[in-house]
């Protein structure tokens, strides 16, 4: 890979019960790229008429989780009393905080006929002083977000600040988050705005830099580089980045902290039955050994 790639992250593949994620972050060369510390590629995934995704409740502190999905749908409860599907296009952006609960699995109308599942999640962590902010849930609709149209390519944003836009979604950390389209034969510039910057192909092969960069990686580029993207066929991509962390981050389970002493806690609440249930809810996911 050229000199514009700091890091070239091949993913890590987990089988989640039914189905498949690949994981790119956190990896043993880049723990993060901006503030996004965890990432995970759902499917493709096909189910059979009466299966589908089942999440059960499970904790977060620290941190906010971004749910971004290309195909079926996802519905989300969590302890604040929400209740929202999620749809190709839309963005389910939940802030932690001190402490949330939450679960996630596919509708019932969507059970009936079979479904499949093919989205994206990130765990974004929380500046250090919002770190133990009130929980708090943002749903967006695809219709929603900013839209940037080119010479044969088409950009979303779907949070923080890039390009000239601004996303709906309220983000507590310098990022962005982008859904990149390019059409054959057609060029993308991505400029330094953002000190840290990555890019995933989701579909197609493209060139940075005059390389090719291979499907199911993240490119994490060098700081201070416009990276030029090309497209020799139809392509979709995710753009990525922000602001270096504040500080490192402890990570354990689904628990994120500049401190160990919070993620200790945590550990002993969620064992303790401490956090709030999810309504509607009876199940949750048990406490893993370390």
């Amino acid at each position: 890979m050229g000199s514009v790639v700091r890091h070239l992250l091949s993913p890590h593949t987990r089988d989640l019960g039914g189905f498949t994620v690949r994981r790119l972050l956190p990896a043993a060369s880049c723990r993060a790229v901006g503030p996004f510390i965890f990432f995970d590629h759902m499917g493709p995934a096909v189910f059979a008429p009466g299966e589908g995704v089942d999440v059960r409740p499970h904790p977060h502190i620290g941190l906010a989780t971004v749910t971004y999905l290309f195909e079926g749908a996802l519905m989300h409860r969590d302890s604040l009393g929400t209740v929202q599907e999620i749809l190709p296009g839309d963005v389910n952006w939940m802030t932690a905080g001190r402490g949330i609960v939450h679960s996630e699995r596919t509708p019932a109308a969507h059970r009936e006929s079979g479904s499949q599942a093919n989205g994206l999640q990130f765990w974004v962590a929380l500046p250090r002083e919002h770190e133990q902010c009130d929980p708090a849930f943002q749903h967006c609709p695809a219709d929603s977000l900013p839209r940037l149209d080119g010479r044969g390519n088409t950009l979303l944003l779907i949070a923080g600040e890039a390009f000239g836009l601004r996303s709906p979604v309220q983000a507590l950390s310098p990022l962005f988050y982008a859904d990149l389209q390019v059409q054959a034969g057609a060029s993308f510039m991505l400029p330094v705005e953002h000190e840290e910057r990555a890019i995933y192909p989701v579909a197609g092969v493209v060139r940075i830099g005059g390389e090719v960069l291979p499907p199911d990686r993240l490119a994490v580029l060098q700081p201070g580089l416009p990276v030029c993207i090309e497209a020799d066929a139809d392509a979709r991509l995710m753009l990525l980045g922000g602001a270096p962390l504040d500080a490192p981050r402890h990570m354990w389970w689904n628990l994120v902290s500049s401190d160990p002493a919070l993620i200790e806690q945590a550990r002993r609440d969620w064992a303790e039955g401490r956090f709030p249930d999810v309504p509607g809810e009876t199940d949750r996911i048990p406490l893993p050994a370390r």
